[in-house]
Order: structure tokens, then C-alpha cells, then sequence
């Protein structure tokens, strides 16, 4: 068992508590960009952005516009127009951008801004699937593989979300989603990845007690149960069944062995497999933990991690980011404002407190 370094045992028993180079191909004209709203596993949650009322993609369009021409840019104003629109409503304002002044708007923010506050703008104007996709992207191409942010993206959707994710890998790279993966992965890791990309998951919300009985006697069976590790047990189970039947699995599990499922991954399985067996389980149960601890370890030590923090605040701010701040505030007694107040600094900063703070 090796319980995550940055982790204190206090914050640790309060987290069980809590756990019951390709050219992009953007949409053709006239054509939209699939839209993508996670539910990483779990019913709706609590938003901080939401649709603006009276929204004119017109007038928003205009603003932004005046924001960058001429000299100097107001980056006050690009903040509180975009961190206070819903992604569909950014992109109508994309698309009056195009058709009014024939002009991209990404192209004309990168002119204008630059760094950290460059790419949380930028991150918010793409499409979200766009957005998460050039991050897989990311994660793959030149040297060496970023697994956790593959494991973060992948393990973390349902399988919808994760066929979105393919379709527009392929349209963006011209390459498949999976493909790309298997060349850049290994061994059990990549057999899990595999069979979630290719969408072997059940999304049926009917649970079969029986059933889960059996797969979470098979799990021990795999690990606990006897000398060794079946992981593609775990595999199997973990990448086919619907996340309704996996939350009860691991409810038989404790009855079956004794302990959680939690406790079994870490004796039973490593490296890169075990974070992303675990990831499952902890977004299965409770995927507003699991993000608050991805976002403690970008902020927490040495240098951030701009890239994740960018990349969960942006995904999450339309569907659970007001649950991820609440877990971030009673996991490790602060607020996550307070952290990033800490950490980042200028219209960077500014925007990230914008989408956290909510609407």
C-alpha cells in the first residue's frame, strides 16, 4: 500500500470518509462542433457557469471585438464576457465573429493575449470536446506520455462522453483516437485504455444485485484471493459495467472481503494501471473528490501545474465545479480561491477566481 505523498493522514481519512504533429481540422462552414457536457460518472452536479440571460452573440461578438482593435486590449472585458457565457453561447459569438468580421476569433485572442491567461481564454472559446481532445493530443505527441492526463480525461467519462472524445480525435488528427493510444501505451494499461475508447461500457441504469455478488467475488478472487494479480479481471469489470453497477460492486466487495476496493487496488495492482483502476472507483463514488485532488496536486509543491488546473476549472465549470470547490474546501481546510489567489497572479488569475466563484 503507498498512500499518495502529498497527502496528509488527516486529509487522507477525511478523503475515505468521503467515498461510500497533426493539422486540426475544425468544423466546415455552416457545420457545428459535437457538444460535450461530462457527468464524469455521476447525476448533474452544481455549475459555476451557466447560460447568460439575454445573451446576444451580436453584441457580445461587438465587445470583444473593440476589446482587441486598435491599441492596446482590454483584457477586463474578456474576462467578463467569456467567463460568463456557457460554451454554446462562446461559440454563437465565434461564429457572429467569423460571419461579421471574417476574422477567428482564437486567432485574434492569441494575437492580443499571452501565457497562462492566453491559454485559459483560448480553452474556453474551443468547443469542449476540441478542447479535451487537443489535451489527449498533447499528452501523446513528442517525447515521452503524460499518462495522467489520459488517465484524468478517459477513466474519469462515461462512455458517450469518452465516443465524443473519439469522434473528434479522428476529425481533428485524422487519426484514430485509439490508434494514437495504443502506439504511445503499454501492457494491461493499454488493454484498459482500449477497451474504453472502444466503448465497451454498459450505460443501462438497471443494477443486477446478484450479479454484482458474483463480479465482486471475482475481483477478490483476482487479487486478494489468491497468489498474484488476474488483472484482466479488473480490467474486464471495471471497462464493461455501467457506473450504477460498479457502485454496487464495490458495495459487495466490503462484504465479500472485509475491505474496500480501494484497499485491494493498492495491495493488488501498480504503476500506471493502479491510478487509473483507482480513478474509475473514485469517480464512480464520488467525482468531486477526485477532482479536488487532482487540483491540490497542481497547486500544492514546488511550481503548478497550470495545465491541469486550466484544464479542470475550464471542463468542469459548466457541470460540477461548484461540488469540486466545496470537496476542495473539506478536504484540506481551504478554499480553492484562496489556493489559487496564492498561486497565480494577474488576468490569468482573474479569470480562473471568475469561473470558480460562479454565477
Amino acid at each position: 500500500m503507498q498512500a499518495a505523498a502529498a497527502e496528509s493522514s488527516q486529509t487522507v481519512d477525511r478523503r475515505r470518509r468521503s467515498l461510500g504533429v497533426s493539422r486540426e481540422k475544425p468544423p466546415q462552414p455552416g457545420q457545428r462542433a459535437p457538444t460535450f457536457q461530462s457527468t464524469a460518472m455521476s447525476p448533474r452536479g452544481v455549475p459555476t457557469v451557466v447560460p447568460a440571460a439575454n445573451f446576444s452573440a451580436a453584441d457580445d461578438g461587438a465587445a470583444l471585438r473593440a476589446a482587441m482593435k486598435g491599441f492596446g486590449t482590454d483584457e477586463q472585458a474578456i474576462i467578463d464576457i467569456l467567463t460568463t457565457r456557457s460554451n454554446a453561447q462562446r461559440q454563437e459569438m465565434a461564429r457572429y465573429f467569423t460571419t461579421e468580421y471574417g476574422r477567428d476569433l482564437i486567432d485574434d485572442l492569441k494575437s492580443e493575449l499571452g501565457g497562462h491567461f492566453e491559454d485559459v481564454v483560448v480553452a474556453l472559446v474551443r468547443p469542449p470536446a476540441d478542447y479535451l481532445c487537443k489535451q489527449l493530443h498533447k499528452a501523446m505527441e513528442g517525447m515521452g506520455t503524460n499518462e495522467h492526463t489520459l488517465i484524468e480525461i478517459l477513466c474519469s467519462r462515461s462512455n458517450s462522453e469518452v465516443q465524443d472524445l473519439v469522434t473528434a480525435y479522428e476529425r481533428l488528427y485524422d487519426r484514430p483516437l485509439a490508434e494514437h493510444m495504443c502506439s504511445e501505451t503499454s501492457g494491461d494499461f493499454r488493454r484498459l485504455l482500449t477497451l474504453i475508447v472502444t466503448g465497451v461500457r454498459s450505460e443501462s441504469t438497471a443494477v443486477d444485485q446478484a450479479k454484482a455478488r458474483e463480479q465482486a467475488e471475482q475481483l477478490h478472487a483476482a487479487g486478494e484471493g489468491k497468489l498474484g494479480t488476474d488483472e484482466e479481471v479488473f480490467n474486464r469489470i471495471l471497462a464493461h459495467e455501467s457506473f450504477d453497477q460498479l457502485r454496487l460492486i464495490f458495495e459487495e466487495y466490503k462484504n465479500v472481503s472485509g475491505r474496500t476496493i480501494q484497499q485491494a487496488i493498492r495491495d493488488e495492482l501498480g504503476g500506471e494501471l493502479k491510478e487509473a483502476i483507482s480513478t474509475i472507483v473514485e469517480c464512480v463514488q464520488n467525482p468531486a473528490a477526485f477532482f479536488a485532488e487532482r487540483l491540490h496536486k497542481a497547486i500544492a509543491g514546488a511550481g503548478t501545474d497550470d495545465e491541469t488546473l486550466i484544464r479542470i476549472i475550464v471542463s468542469r465549470s459548466e457541470i460540477d465545479l461548484g461540488d469540486i470547490k466545496r470537496e476542495y474546501e473539506r478536504l484540506y481546510e481551504k478554499t480553492l480561491e484562496s489556493a489559487v489567489k496564492n498561486e497565480c497572479s494577474g488576468d490569468y488569475k482573474r479569470t480562473l477566481l471568475a469561473l470558480i466563484g460562479g454565477p
